[in-house]
């Protein structure tokens, strides 16, 4: 209710949090130098994270090769590294490209990354409107840091 309560906020989270002195604060795991990998604060799941291009664009097709391709490794590295982490049994992946695809933000392209485990809380959100995160975010960022450090360059 927060999310859908709150104003949108000026600026972009996929531009402006990689640049705050106080990573944890703005929940960045990882930074290299086209991509970022931030915690969705407003989760999902637990280990709820976003890969984003550190371009500013909604046009996946507008990024340049170079910057794609080390997108798209930083995607998979964090995809290993929850399921190095976590052990989950399954994982969402996925891109909204578009407000008609229900992507909220639609300025900055980014991927989800939800792991998930055989009967976790899929219908809450669905039905009631509940989302069951057993893990404060400054805990988990304090716990995935260190494994993430290594996509930094």
């Amino acid at each position: 209710m927060q999310y859908i309560g709150s104003p949108k906020e000026p600026g972009c989270i996929f531009c402006d949090m990689p640049a705050a002195a106080d990573q944890k604060t703005a929940l960045v795991l990882a930074r290299t130098p086209h991509s970022v990998v931030m915690l969705n604060r407003f989760p999902y799941g637990n280990a709820h994270i976003m890969v984003a291009p550190r371009r500013h664009t909604g046009d996946l097709g507008a990024l340049p090769a170079e910057e794609y391709v080390e997108l798209a490794e930083t995607l998979r590295r964090s995809l290993v590294l929850l399921q190095e982490f976590f052990h989950p049994d399954g994982m969402n992946v996925g891109m909204n490209l578009g407000r008609a695809a229900g992507a909220g933000i639609t300025e900055h392209v980014h991927w989800h990354l939800v792991p998930r485990w055989i009967g976790d809380t899929n219908f809450m959100p669905l039905i009631a409107e509940v989302r069951s995160i057993p893990e404060h975010l400054e805990a988990l960022w304090d716990r995935l840091r260190p494994m993430f450090a290594q996509l930094d360059a």
